[in-house]
């Protein structure tokens, strides 16, 4: 069973940036494709972001594409999410999750939830206006 666990959440300001990290339990963390989700209170969950098992590829929800950056470390097993120009709109739980079964041969697949077999807790990020 691989653990996923995210920090880097906080309570910041219209504008500022923050910095998500995902540390897995697993030296397989390779294998795994791995993606950031989000739900606000009192909606569902949504796809934000999501990288390849090799961190060439990556992918964005339109909503914070050009201010969001995902990327991963292999060696280390853990994944970032730089969260720059941050709007009230982006308040949520932020969570990491690992794929077996995405794959860049079909990107779509990266922003379904059910492609994912790892969850973490999540980490709460709080913009004020």
């Amino acid at each position: 069973q691989v653990q996923l666990v995210e920090s880097g959440g906080g309570l910041v300001q219209a504008g500022d940036s923050l910095r998500l990290t995902c540390a897995a339990s697993e030296s397989t963390f390779s294998d795994y494709a791995m993606a950031w989700f989000r739900q606000a209170p009192g909606t569902a969950r949504e796809f934000v972001a999501a990288v390849s098992r090799s961190g060439v590829g990556t992918y964005y929800a339109d909503s914070v594409k050009d201010r969001f950056a995902i990327s991963r470390d292999n060696t280390k097993y853990t994944g970032q999410l730089q969260m720059n120009s941050l709007k009230p709109e982006d308040t949520a739980v932020y969570y990491c999750a690992l794929s077996l079964t995405a794959y860049a041969s079909d990107p779509r697949r990266f922003r379904l939830e059910n492609e994912y077999d790892w969850w973490g807790q999540g980490t709460q990020v709080t913009v004020s206006s």
